[in-house]
């Protein structure tokens, strides 16, 4: 069931998301070579908490983490870990907030030190696409305008998208209806309408689109391992347009 939100719960989804942007604001800041993704879990979960909210992540469906960090070829669903980062790698960090009874969810990807050419190309498509797919979150347009928005921008520029993992609905739970593709013609699915919330999450492959699970039953990777990227926005639909919660 699709659950539409009131003016006073998209306030309190505003503020669930003014936490997770601080949050990703001060990782990015503090993302070097030298800094493991253990060190960035723990800062993402003590400034969570300072703020009186509760990682929205941490033992959801048993994840033993606040933030899900992926480098490199890892796609999403990461486990931070004690290897430092290096020079050159990409790192996709992937944080949700639970405050007031209602959550924010929000991801960036971020190069460390001095990436190369087709690393930050890479990013910044996807975080483009990303944009595109916002742009068609309006009222009166199909979900699969979201869809097809963002997978046309990315094979564009040589890219592929994801199939395996999706966007989706937020709001009391993390996890709502709909799911949202990445993927897909235009003009299908539901009509969008002013309250519903969306998490939309392009996640971009340098190379082909096909994922596989390593071990840990959660960290996805690339099977050709060439490098990944991720970009995620809570927005709300309204008769004035997209309004991106976890934006500036």
């Amino acid at each position: 069931m699709i659950t539409i939100k009131s003016p006073q719960e998209l306030e309190k989804m505003r503020r669930s998301n003014a936490i997770v942007r601080e949050v990703l604001r001060i990782l990015e800041e503090n993302t070097a070579a030298g800094v493991t993704t253990l060190d960035l879990d723990r800062i993402s979960e003590e400034t969570c908490r300072k703020r009186k909210a509760k990682p929205a992540f941490k033992g959801y469906r048993g994840y033993p983490f606040s933030l899900c960090a992926s480098v490199n070829e890892q796609v999403v669903h990461g486990f931070p870990s004690t290897r430092p980062l290096r020079d050159g790698d990409i790192v996709s960090m992937d944080f949700g907030a639970l405050f007031e009874g209602f959550y924010g969810d929000a991801a960036v990807t971020v190069g460390v030190g001095r990436p190369s050419d087709a690393a930050k190309r890479l990013i910044d498509t996807t975080r483009a696409a990303l944009c595109e797919g916002i742009q068609k979150a309006r009222c009166g347009n199909r979900l699969s305008d979201i869809s097809h928005a963002v997978q046309t921008f990315v094979e564009a520029h040589g890219f592929s998208v994801v199939r395996s993992f999706v966007g989706h609905g937020i709001g009391r739970e993390l996890h709502e209806e709909p799911q949202v593709p990445n993927f897909g013609p235009p003009g299908k699915g539901i009509r969008l309408r002013a309250g519903m919330v969306l998490a939309i999450e392009p996640m971009v492959n340098e190379g082909g689109c096909e994922v596989e699970i390593l071990e840990d039953g959660w960290t996805a990777v690339t099977r050709d391992r060439k490098l990944s990227a991720h970009f995620e926005h809570s927005v709300a639909i309204t008769k004035n347009g997209p309004y991106i919660l976890s934006g500036d």
